[in-house]
């Protein structure tokens, strides 16, 4: 029996899993860590944090287990980027974590001042000029960091998505590598050639000696050493990996994964799709020595996960996110209060980054169920833009898959399913983003996937979709008038 471990890195934790070869979880071990937000809209990190915590639950599997892995496979938060020195390999300035908007202003001037750009920046990243991105995040740190630039310029800088600083500190190699579907999310890959565009990397004023070299999703990325060597054979960005953990392999396979974020990826294969609708065109995967990618379109909501994790720190209204489903109101009606998670901004198909969180409609006779049951209505509506979205763009879906940590709550499956009308299916085993990074370290290391995965399905209550629409659309009439106030 061959034993492959499973790396998931997360926003706001980190993970291990040892699978075996029929895809049955052995043992697994979770590590949570806090994020900093030292001012309005940014949002940081410790990188010696992440590493850390990364390691702990990989010597914890590994011991717990006394098994010899044949292989890894790693997936990661997108986006996110780090810049440490290649001769230290200490960190210059904190984790930039996806969810930061300090450059808005930057970009919205760059937009301004040459404004057929963002058509370029289009055309070759597949991706909007926003915040949400890496590239605007390594410029700000090399511009506001004393001396990184000079650094940067003699090539004594590293930097890269969590994934790079990652490989980087735990291979005996310390390879400088990263893959395609990390590389797309940066603003500075063009997804036709996958390869770092000089265009780019001139206009935001970064040295490509920083940069990792890009490298296939299977490739053989360097070993690690814990209590035995074995390689890493896989690695891919954490919203590709759930694509390919849940089998959305075929053409107009989508999944939904709810987890900080929510994230809605489509397989369009061979061709790349541009959205008229602000959704984004990025790498699925890239499989093998031809060079041939797979692509997708996605829409990326901000908050989900941290918004009932913001109910449960932040209020304190449960102690712990599996009693939220205590405070939903099984009828779905929040009393009128309707509720806009823009904590850091709205992302698909909005992209605005000034735009903050609120809640509208509170009366005397609001309840703690009310705000509650609010909150996650505004996930599920925020998922139905962006569906609407790709029925706009021509994109028809085939099936309607879900994972992440919110679908434990059966309630909110129900509203979701309610919300869309369609038919949601729910896999047993939930975290598809590991399982993704699993199969993919498998394909690199030539080990077949014998394991079958089990579903569920959520059908919507035919009596409540009428409601649910009616609720919907108020709720985007609510949220047009507020983008119109704060414009």
């Amino acid at each position: 029996m061959k034993y492959i471990l499973s790396v998931d890195q997360g926003t706001t934790s980190s993970r291990a899993i040892i699978f075996d070869e029929n895809q049955k979880v052995i043992a697994e071990s979770q590590r949570e860590y806090e994020l900093s937000y030292p001012k309005d809209g940014w949002v940081e990190a410790n990188p010696r944090t992440i590493l850390d915590t990364v390691k702990e639950v990989i010597n914890e599997v590994l011991t717990t287990t006394g098994v010899k892995v044949a292989c890894c496979g790693i997936t990661n938060q997108r986006e996110s980027v780090v810049v440490w020195n290649k001769h230290t390999g200490e960190e210059v300035y904190p984790a930039i974590i996806w969810q930061d908007r300090r450059t808005s202003e930057f970009c919205r001037s760059l937009a301004l001042k040459k404004p057929k750009f963002e058509k370029q920046l289009r055309q070759k990243t597949g991706l909007l000029l926003d915040p949400y991105f890496s590239a605007t995040k390594i410029q700000w740190i090399l511009k506001n960091v004393s001396g990184a630039m000079k650094l940067a310029q003699k090539g004594d800088l590293c930097c890269g998505t969590i994934d790079s600083f990652l490989v980087w500190h735990l291979t005996e190699e310390n390879n400088h590598l990263t893959d395609v579907s990390n590389a797309s999310r940066t603003m500075l890959m063009d997804i036709r050639s996958c390869q770092w565009d000089q265009e780019l990397l001139r206009e935001f004023d970064i040295p490509e000696s920083m940069l990792p070299e890009i490298k296939n999703n299977d490739y053989n990325f360097g070993t690690i050493k814990s209590n035995h060597s074995f390689p890493i054979t896989g690695v891919i960005g954490d919203q590709q990996s759930a694509l390919f953990g849940q089998d959305c392999l075929s053409l107009g396979d989508m999944k939904i994964t709810f987890g900080t974020g929510c994230f809605l990826m489509v397989n369009t294969l061979k061709e790349i799709v541009y959205s008229k609708s602000n959704l984004l065109t990025t790498v699925g995967y890239q499989i093998g020595s031809n060079k041939e990618s797979t692509f997708s379109v996605e829409g990326s909501i901000y908050s989900a996960g941290s918004a009932i994790q913001w109910l449960r720190d932040g209020l304190k209204v449960f102690d712990n996110t599996k009693h939220s489903e205590n405070f939903i109101n099984s009828n779905f009606d929040s009393g009128g209060v309707k509720f806009v998670p823009a904590f850091t901004g709205l992302g698909a198909p909005h992209w605005n980054s000034s735009i903050r969180a609120s809640f509208q409609g509170i009366q005397r006779d609001t309840s703690i169920n009310d705000l509650v049951t609010s909150v996650f209505k505004s996930i599920c509506f925020q998922t139905r833009e962006i569906v609407e979205a790709l029925n706009i763009d021509g994109i028809e879906v085939n099936k309607y898959r879900v994972d992440g940590g919110m679908i434990k709550n059966n309630l909110f499956l129900q509203m979701l399913s309610d919300t869309l009308n369609k038919e949601i299916i729910i896999p047993n085993f939930v975290e598809s983003t590991a399982l993704g990074a699993y199969k993919m370290a498998c394909v690199g290391s030539k080990i077949s996937l014998e394991g079958q995965k089990s579903y569920s399905i959520t059908s919507p209550n035919q009596e409540r979709v009428t409601f649910m629409d009616i609720e919907y659309k108020d709720w985007k009439k609510n949220l047009k008038n507020l983008i119109s106030i704060q414009d």
